[in-house]
């Protein structure tokens, strides 16, 4: 197979979904998959045999749910579009907005289409490091504060929706849950129900499944509502791996390799946060011949990391990034014209399948009138 190139694990993704099914059955929760982690709907019908349906961030990615997957189908955003709303209304069963504006903007026309409707909830409780990720950093433009919720904007809604978590664990959904209860608690007895939103590593190997079990259920019997999750990277954590090959090696103070890859054009999130994140690499070793991977755009920080292998690197070599299957295909780009990756899955049944090469049509055609 031509690198650079995706591919997908399908009897991973089925072991982490049966890891969320158990808590579904054994919790009373309903679990949704949060496409923006994960969109590539030919897995699907897979994940839909164990999970409730999808959230969706706008639109397209609504459209994607309501045909692809099916079942229940949710969107957030920041703020909705008169001509985006007039179609969400006809897709989605349930919203969220994000303030008291939006939600007197748009509540004539979701009730009038059935939709249940919640807005979002700014707990104003830190639980992670990097500020790119923390919808509790001050200044944030994400949910209504406690001293913002007014009764007016309590009796018009169904539901209440928190999301401040992103790839933890149990413990700091924990806090957050108190910390949500002690500020809101008074309404949440009126809901009828509560989104716990995303960004829970269930399916990662030290994670308190246990522990999330039994907070749902507690929490479910406290205030006799229906309580959601909607994780993106638990469903296809360590699910995929992105495949390139060494193209060249120049030598600055260390050896670096310049990839058929980037940072820039196909794992985004490395630059996002300015290198606390490193996608793990296969033939790495803690001590060894060390290397920084770089990308081949004209950005100079380009840069994937740096990591000792065990044995030296030599062009042609390939490198194996490891869980690639979250947050990657979905935030690619084609800057400086670089190509997308391929995305091929591997089945059930262990054949490998190509679902999708990409070319010069797909970069000229985001970008002007074809003739």
């Amino acid at each position: 197979m031509k690198t650079p190139y995706f591919l997908i694990d399908e009897t991973l993704i089925e072991k982490n979904c049966k890891i969320l099914e158990r808590v579904r059955k054994e919790s009373g929760c309903k679990i949704l998959l949060a496409q923006k982690a994960y969109s590539c709907f030919d897995t699907y019908p897979l994940i839909a045999k164990h999970l409730d349906g999808t959230t969706a961030s706008g639109l397209f990615e609504a459209r994607l749910g309501k045909e692809r997957f099916g079942k229940e189908t949710h969107v957030f955003a920041p703020a909705f579009t008169d001509e985006d709303m007039r179609e969400i209304v006809k897709i989605c069963g349930h919203i969220v907005f994000n303030s008291k504006a939006q939600l007197l903007k748009h509540h004539a026309i979701c009730r009038k289409h059935g939709l249940e409707i919640s807005v979002r909830v700014n707990p104003e409780f830190k639980t992670q490091s990097t500020d790119i990720y923390d919808p509790c950093a001050p200044l944030s433009r994400f949910g209504i504060r406690v001293q913002d919720l007014t009764d007016e904007i309590v009796a018009m809604i169904d539901g209440l929706h928190f999301h401040t978590l992103c790839e933890q664990g149990f413990e700091p959904l924990q806090k957050t849950v108190a910390a949500f209860e002690q500020k809101f608690g008074k309404y949440i007895p009126k809901m009828k129900h509560i989104n716990f939103g995303g960004g829970h590593h269930i399916t990662a190997s030290d994670y308190d499944v246990d522990g999330l079990i039994k907070l749902v259920k507690d929490f479910r019997t406290r205030y006799n509502v229906q309580v959601y999750l909607e994780p993106g990277e638990a469903i296809v954590l360590n699910a995929g791996i992105l495949v390139s090959t060494i193209l060249d090696i120049v030598h600055n103070q260390r050896d670096i390799a310049i990839l058929d890859t980037s940072a820039a054009c196909h794992n985004p999130d490395i630059l996002e946060t300015q290198h606390d994140y490193m996608p793990p690499v296969q033939g790495t070793a803690g001590k060894g011949y060390l290397f920084r991977l770089t990308g081949n755009t004209c950005l100079a920080g380009d840069v994937i990391g740096d990591y000792h292998f065990k044995s030296p690197l030599k062009v042609g070599d390939t490198i194996t990034f490891e869980n690639m299957a979250l947050y990657t295909m979905v935030k690619t780009n084609m800057f400086n014209g670089i190509n997308l990756p391929s995305i091929y899955v591997k089945r059930l049944d262990g054949k490998t399948e190509l679902l999708r090469e990409f070319g010069f049509e797909d970069y000229i055609s985001r970008l002007g009138k074809q003739k």
